[in-house]
């Protein structure tokens, strides 16, 4: 579980709660279905419009980075390709054979085998660069769901806003100003309801959604670089500076 996704979401549900309250509102004051409706049935149905359908059953999925976080060992995966390194200068590049299918991840399985099978550096680079650029587009794929949530919800928002001035004109003229009231209370929490779907929900999932998939595919530039140096021979103390450049300081 990602602690900052939930006291980020947490706190930000409870300063609203408790800005509200101390603004001398009622839950009552800021529920609205009709504007609920509007708002995140309306943003959430033009989303689905916008994107794939097969964009729209994966979201649960997708959405769940947001609260776990995979882990990314990096000074383990620079052990194991120094160590392969180093067991490649000694016994040479046919001795990896037998540990490829010992490693967990498949990415650098691939690239350990196109070495062994002794593909020419530029292809095993082309190749795996290739497979990087396809992972992240399938990355932004994923995420562009609440990205265009964050974009259309404000919009509906507006939408509702607009039903209810035009509720509220029409009361104008009958002269009962809680009618008015109420028409101008439901025209504004539409807009409450566009600017929290867009600023507490699909910004931020967005932008943490964005940071897993930069984390993941810096992995798999370490394992290009890491696959290639074992490929060219560097001597292992080059490949665990070179790797060892990925981390902070």
């Amino acid at each position: 579980m990602d602690i900052a996704t939930v006291i980020g979401f947490g706190g930000g549900m409870l300063v609203l709660t408790f800005g509200t309250i101390y603004a001398g509102l009622g839950a009552g004051d800021i529920i609205d279905i009709p504007s609920v409706l509007i708002t995140f049935g309306g943003g959430v149905a033009a989303t689905i419009l916008s994107a794939p359908w097969d964009a729209t059953l994966s979201i649960g999925k997708v959405t769940r980075k947001a609260f776990f976080v995979d882990k990314f060992d990096i000074p383990g995966l620079i052990t194991t390709l120094v160590s392969f390194s180093e067991k490649a200068r000694r016994e040479g590049l046919l001795a990896l054979e037998d540990d490829v299918n010992e490693l967990p991840d498949e990415f650098l399985k691939k690239g350990i085998q196109l070495v062994v099978d002794g593909t020419d550096p530029e292809l095993v680079r082309n190749i795996m660069e290739t497979e990087i650029s396809n992972i992240a587009s399938r990355h932004a794929s994923g995420r562009a769901w609440w990205d265009s949530l964050g974009g259309l919800a404000p919009g509906f928002g507006m939408l509702g806003t607009l039903i209810g001035l035009v509720a509220m004109l029409k009361n104008l003229g009958s002269g009962d100003a809680s009618a008015i009231g109420t028409g101008m209370a439901a025209a504004l929490i539409t807009t409450l309801y566009g600017s929290f779907a867009a600023n507490l929900l699909a910004i931020p999932f967005v932008k943490k959604l964005a940071k897993r998939s930069e984390d993941e595919l810096s992995m798999k530039q370490i394992m290009i670089e890491g696959t290639l140096s074992i490929q060219s021979g560097d001597n292992p103390r080059i490949v665990k500076e070179k790797l060892s450049s990925y981390l902070a300081p």
